[in-house]
């Protein structure tokens, strides 16, 4: 069976992202009194477990089938265990209302690890979104009370729509410099949480004790998820646009030198910093962590190859996948319509269209701003090959620093011998070296 596509900054276990017409029933005649939603939320997994995929996907509202058709529910599921060993049962299901559909939350036990189950289901008891995620580690604990900083609550935009966040700021008076995160890619919490490793948590607890204030918060695909339902939404609907948002608030916020704001982006988020600095026209600098030189869909076939690889070779059912990666990616760059369905990782085909017109070595070229670029030669996700784009670019550029690190892997953490998705799975820290050269450049 194949592995699943990767996204940058993450191991994504699975997402089968919710193609929801939430709420809209396509039977008519089902009181919303009569539908139990954890019942039939139940019944949706009973299914799988038991193999019925098209009994599954018959249950699916009519977008949603499209979007994940019978044996694309089945290569996910399967992958499951491969992944996670074996089944070893459920947990308590939760139900929680999300703009009128009800939102079912069931914990999934594997022998290696747990994953949360959400299952949207309409008034008439249609299926009309399901995501798998690997379930969410315990909290981190407080900062300690003889801390350097402390840290608080914070919001970014207004209203309904607003993005959760946590601002780490230093003790004592300010105004202080400033950094905003910007994630990777894929729904991401505000610590950039992947298996055990937190490296937001640990670059804002770092900077902040060494004077810098930090702002993270939970990327919109994570905390609001709705707000993608149509299924019409381009990386600026995704990223850029909360990211010039946090700027914005961040030099509005009393105790932040308003002059002195940076935007630190890993992985995708480093790629996007760029665009983010010349539209917010208010950003100090940047740091790139990790950011790839190159289009997205040239770097996911790369990754795809070499995690299949990594018994020393690839299968037929390996390459069938590999071919019809190539193929999807192909019909991308066409300018024929598109399922989502279709495309890798089930994203709307604007989204990768717009993407992929992105250049990010031009935008980093075409900004004034001082910028850092740091990158791990342990990094399987965004590889040498990027790096030396990069170094091409910008090494003869007087407001470009770039510092490599050969122990560090894509997070920023300190490893041995190649890099692997199963490295993600031990929690460990982001090395402090690589903390520290982050503050004393901010500073400098």
């Amino acid at each position: 069976m194949r592995a699943p596509m990767i996204a940058l900054a993450t191991a994504a276990l699975l997402a089968l992202v919710p193609a929801s017409d939430a709420g809209a029933s396509e039977e008519p005649g089902t009181a919303a009194a009569q539908v139990d939603p954890q019942a039939v939320a139940s019944h949706l997994l009973d299914q799988l477990d038991a193999g019925n995929y098209a009994a599954a996907n018959a249950r699916f509202t009519a977008q949603m089938a499209s979007a994940v058709p019978a044996d694309k529910l089945q290569a996910v599921w399967e992958s499951l265990p491969k992944q996670l060993g074996a089944a070893r049962g459920r947990g308590d299901l939760e139900v929680t209302d999300h703009d009128g559909t009800q939102v079912v939350i069931v914990p999934l036990h594997y022998a290696n690890g747990d994953v949360i189950a959400s299952i949207a289901v309409t008034a008439d008891g249609r299926i009309a979104g399901f995501m798998v995620r690997p379930a969410a580690p315990p909290a981190p604990p407080p900062p300690a009370r003889d801390a350097a900083f402390i840290e608080r609550d914070f919001s970014v935009g207004q209203g309904g729509r607003a993005l959760p966040g946590t601002l780490a700021l230093p003790k004592g008076d300010g105004p202080f410099r400033a950094v905003v995160l910007v994630h990777g890619s894929g729904p991401q919490d505000r610590n950039e949480t992947v298996g055990g490793n937190r490296p937001f948590l640990d670059i804002a607890r770092g900077l902040a004790a060494r004077g810098i204030a930090v702002l993270r918060y939970d990327k919109r695909t994570q905390a609001r998820p709705q707000d993608f339902a149509d299924g019409d939404y381009d990386v600026d609907d995704e990223t850029t646009d909360d990211a010039v948002a946090a700027v914005a608030a961040l030099r509005a916020t009393d105790e932040i030198d308003p002059g002195r704001v940076f935007v630190l982006g890993h992985s995708q988020g480093g790629m996007l910093a760029p665009r983010i600095a010349a539209r917010s026209g208010q950003v100090a600098g940047l740091v790139m962590l990790a950011a790839p030189a190159r289009s997205l869909l040239d770097i996911l076939p790369e990754q795809n190859r070499y995690l299949l690889n990594a018994d020393g070779s690839i299968n037929q059912a390996e390459q069938d996948f590999l071919d019809q990666l190539d193929a999807s990616i192909a019909q991308v760059r066409g300018s024929e319509p598109m399922e989502a369905a279709d495309t890798p990782l089930g994203l709307p085909v604007r989204y990768w269209r717009e993407f992929d017109q992105i250049d990010p070595v031009a935008d980093a070229l075409a900004i004034d701003v001082p910028m850092l670029l740091l990158q791990g030669g342990r990094d399987f996700q965004v590889v040498d090959t990027d790096w030396e784009l990069w170094k091409k670019a910008l090494a003869d550029q007087p407001n470009a620093t770039l510092r490599h690190y050969p122990a560090l892997n894509h997070l920023g953490i300190v490893g041995e011998g190649p890099g692997s998705v199963e490295e993600y799975k031990v929690p460990g820290h982001v090395d402090p070296p690589l903390v520290d050269d982050i503050a004393e450049w901010i500073k400098r």
